[in-house]
């Protein structure tokens, strides 16, 4: 167990390393639109199965970025650039999906349950639809290098990396399942229902841009 000292003397860049994942989760990308995409137009299981997800692609990235991802990034160029070109294809996919939805006809009342049984995709699948985004998003990927660079010092001891990891992994997973939670709720669907058209366009447009930028930007 660590002495008091040496928790004293970590503790305020393991919360620093909380603060700018705080910042991350709440500023607006792919994850929080994708999660407000899929809980507005699928329900509550459907939208904290995809937070699970991206709660779970966090925890990941963060324990390869602790475990030398970084370092391997350095030294290979190319592996930057195929996970950027998986993530832009994925954003391209979901512009793709977000403008199908975006131009069908309105759907009953019934059909935003926290399931609907027409849905052909279960809890599991959009909990992998979460992680996938969250894994091949690059800006996840170089927020995570920060975080850890932020707290973990080259002299710091394991358990400051392994509290790093494990508390912005748990921050991450209940802000994401709070979202997927309000925008769940009778009023934002309500709302989703009215302006489904437009708010479908708006999250294509998103996603295309970020996706084209991801594939052509060096």
């Amino acid at each position: 167990m660590p002495e008091l000292t040496e928790i004293t003397q970590y503790l305020p860049g393991i919360l620093l390393s909380y603060l700018a994942l705080l910042v991350g989760v709440i500023s607006p990308g792919p994850a929080l639109l994708g999660l407000m995409g899929v809980s507005l137009d699928r329900g509550r299981l459907a939208g904290q199965s995809f937070a699970l997800g991206i709660g779970t692609g966090s925890f990941s990235i963060g324990l390869l970025t602790l475990t030398g991802l970084s370092a391997v990034l350095a030294a290979y160029a190319d592996a930057m650039t195929a996970i950027r070109i998986f993530g832009g294809l994925y954003l391209l996919w979901m512009s793709y999906r977000a403008f199908r939805t975006a131009f069908r006809k309105p759907v009953p009342a019934s059909a935003n349950d926290d399931v609907p049984v027409s849905d052909p995709i279960t809890r599991k699948g959009y909990y992998l639809r979460g992680l996938a985004l969250h894994l091949t998003n690059p800006k996840a990927i170089l927020t995570w290098i920060a975080i850890i660079s932020i707290g973990f010092t080259h002299d710091a001891p394991l358990w400051v990396g392994a509290a790093i990891v494990i508390g912005c992994a748990m921050i991450s997973t209940c802000m994401h399942l709070i979202y997927a939670t309000a925008f769940s709720t009778a009023p934002a669907i309500s709302i989703y229902r009215r302006a489904a058209g437009w708010i479908n366009g708006v999250l294509g447009v998103f996603f295309a841009m970020v996706g084209i930028r991801l594939l052509f930007n060096r």
